[in-house]
């Protein structure tokens, strides 16, 4: 069993397991690619989650909590790029994994991915409910209170959770279950729809910095970081920084934890390496390129909010359109919340995609049941039965958690998934120095070294909690791979070479055969 756990999947089975397929086409170059990368980054995070993070976490220092984020982002970024320049075939994070450290390393990435891409979709739809809401309401609309929002809360003054007297999100689960049907059907998101949504997007966040500047009150950065500059805890003991009522860090580091989910997104580019037209050139300078617009954009934007209202009056769920409306200009609210619903829209779409793909991969690996998973839909040709199960779980998730809970939860899997990539890098230089790689991450091993420093720096930084709810997702996940998995695994067919090499099938070997 140990030699299977570490099985790797060839590069020449990949490619050749897409034979007969329809391949992708090599039409990105750098700008699209960029343009993916800011469309999937501008959304929830920027629009809802810089709200919560001031107002509870950080103060006006949420700028340099960004700052940080980020930071992070491009050690984790030039890590994505080498690994998508050695397995330039369409997939994610398991694709690469599968490749590189074996079955047993894939299948947490698989199963982490599926956790990062569910609870964001649910984030997600969260977000865009509370914009939908603000929208309406402007136009003397309003959905019933008990069918507005999640039925408990955390309340950060008490430290615990409380009843909102609400029943379920109904707007969260209808948007849901509207992109469901979408994507069943086959309806998909081209380069060129993208990239007007992108300047759709790009344009009201410039619209905010700019109009906003003009009723900024310096003010109301004093003081700038009221908990502090740091924010660190160890399995919920506070070992740097503040913390609050429920034991929970706070500061500029703190923040940097709970706004990391602002950078989920930039991953993506990578995904299209095999539609990237030079993929060792374009796909590094795509991942930089969008972290780094979408950077100086949210330092902004969150300069912008935290100097028009004062950073314990903001709203945590609708926070840019309500800081214009407490500044008195409710014409700007109308039009940042209608941008806001059509950008977080897509951003919804493209998380919902993704979801889907990462269980098909899994399927045809045998990881997880085929018969469901890999059903394609015979005339739409869609993955739909695992298309409606994703479908319903973002829907009951968005229903009826609150905001807080799982924008912290998909930022510690997404973060797991970084720390492992990054160290994949480090794995694989040394036990295949010889690999080809047309994109290099530089200077290794320190800017591995630092994305797994600094992203384990920042799951320390949130709420023990997660830990938990992290550790108990990923056990479910070895018992459906110990007792499944394993066993129906296409890669436990192959063996390895005398040479402790690449595999061979073990039907059919040629001796010295290195395929």
């Amino acid at each position: 069993m140990g030699s299977q756990l570490f099985i790797r999947k060839p590069l020449s089975l990949l490619l050749e397991e897409m034979k007969g397929e329809n391949r992708l086409r090599r039409i990105l170059g750098p700008v699209q690619l960029s343009a993916l990368g800011v469309g999937c980054i501008i959304g929830t995070g920027i629009f809802v989650l810089t709200g919560k993070a001031a107002h509870d976490t950080t103060g006006p220092a949420l700028m340099l909590s960004f700052v940080a984020a980020g930071t992070a982002c491009i050690f984790a970024a030039l890590c994505y790029a080498e690994f998508a320049s050695m397995v330039p075939v369409a997939g994610s994070a398991y694709t690469y994994a599968y490749a590189t450290m074996g079955e047993l390393f894939a299948w947490i990435i698989g199963w982490d991915l599926i956790l990062e891409y569910s609870v964001a979709s649910s984030t997600v739809a969260h977000g865009w409910s509370k914009y939908f809401q603000d929208f309406i309401s402007i136009l003397g609309v309003h959905v019933p209170y008990a069918l507005s929002t999640a039925p408990f809360d955390y309340n950060t003054g008490l430290g615990k959770m409380v009843g909102t007297g609400a029943i379920l999100d109904l707007p969260a689960i209808l948007i849901t279950w509207i992109v469901t049907w979408i994507l069943v059907r086959g309806i998909r998101e081209s380069a060129s729809f993208n990239a007007a949504m992108v300047i759709i997007k790009v344009i009201i966040v410039f619209f905010v910095i700019v109009v906003g500047a003009f009723y900024v009150d310096p003010k109301n950065w004093v003081p700038f970081a009221p908990y502090g500059y740091s924010g660190m805890s160890f399995f919920g003991k506070t070992v740097l920084g503040q913390h609050g009522a429920g034991g929970e860090p706070l500061g500029m580091l703190a923040g940097a934890g709970i706004i990391f989910f602002a950078y989920i997104g930039f991953d993506s580019v990578s995904t299209h390496a095999e539609e990237a037209k030079n993929p060792q050139r374009d796909v590094p300078i795509g991942i930089i390129v969008s972290l780094v617009l979408c950077t100086v954009l949210y330092i902004a934007v969150a300069a912008v909010l935290t100097g028009m209202v004062p950073y314990d009056k903001l709203n945590i769920e609708a926070p840019v359109s309500d800081a214009f409306r407490q500044v008195g200009l409710p014409w700007a609210q109308f039009l940042i919340s209608l941008g806001a619903v059509a950008g977080i829209t897509s951003v919804l779409l493209v998380l919902m995609l993704s979801q889907p793909r990462v269980m098909l991969a899994m399927a045809r690996d045998g990881l997880v049941p085929q018969s469901f998973f890999g059903a394609v839909h015979p005339r739409f040709r869609t993955p739909w039965k695992s298309t409606i199960l994703t479908g319903t779980f973002v829907s009951v998730l968005a229903g009826i958690m609150p905001l807080r809970i799982l924008a912290e939860l998909v930022n510690i899997g997404t973060l797991l998934a970084f720390v492992i990539v990054c160290a994949a890098v480090l794995i694989m230089r040394r036990t295949n120095p010889n690999a080809a790689r047309p994109f290099r991450c530089p200077l290794v091993p320190l800017i591995p070294i630092l994305g797994v420093a600094t992203c384990l720096l920042l799951m320390f930084a949130l709420p023990t909690e997660n830990w938990w709810r992290l550790g108990i997702w990923l056990a479910i996940g070895f018992v459906i791979y110990f007792t499944y998995g394993r066993y129906h695994s296409e890669m436990a067919k192959f063996v390895p070479q005398p040479n402790g090499g690449t595999l061979a099938p073990a039907d059919d070997r040629e001796p010295g055969l290195d395929p």
